[in-house]
């Protein structure tokens, strides 16, 4: 199989229209890095405009904010991180995905042998 392969991707519902998955996550790690929800975006390539809303979206369906923000403007000086609450949000997250990925690797294994050798490797099939 392929080297980045099998691949999961974890998505959470945790209430009615909430959820939590690989592209928020990724995300509040690009903010964690970065400090700002621009370059964030950009590594993702999302526009500005879908992170604000995820962001949002994120400081109102939690019980604390996730991210915080600081103004900028044309003198610069703007950025955003991760609260103590998002980064226990986002670790919560990541050790989930890790467990999963480790308590189920002989099923996956199974279920990559189930895959026709052509596509393993990415060939065309006759």
């Amino acid at each position: 199989m392929a080297k980045d392969f099998p691949k999961v991707r974890l998505r959470i519902v945790l209430a009615p229209g909430v959820a939590f998955g690989p592209g928020k996550a990724d995300l509040l790690e690009g903010i964690e890095e970065t400090g700002s929800l621009s370059a964030a975006g950009k590594r993702l390539r999302m526009s500005y405009k879908r992170a604000w809303n995820l962001v949002g979206d994120l400081n109102a369906q939690f019980a604390e904010p996730v991210v915080e923000t600081a103004k900028g403007g044309s003198g610069g000086g703007g950025g955003s991180r991760l609260t103590p609450f998002g980064k226990k949000l986002l670790e919560t997250f990541r050790a989930i995905e890790a467990r999963m990925l480790a308590d189920s690797a002989t099923e996956f294994g199974a279920l990559s042998g189930m895959v026709k050798s052509s596509l393993e490797t990415g060939e065309a099939s006759d």
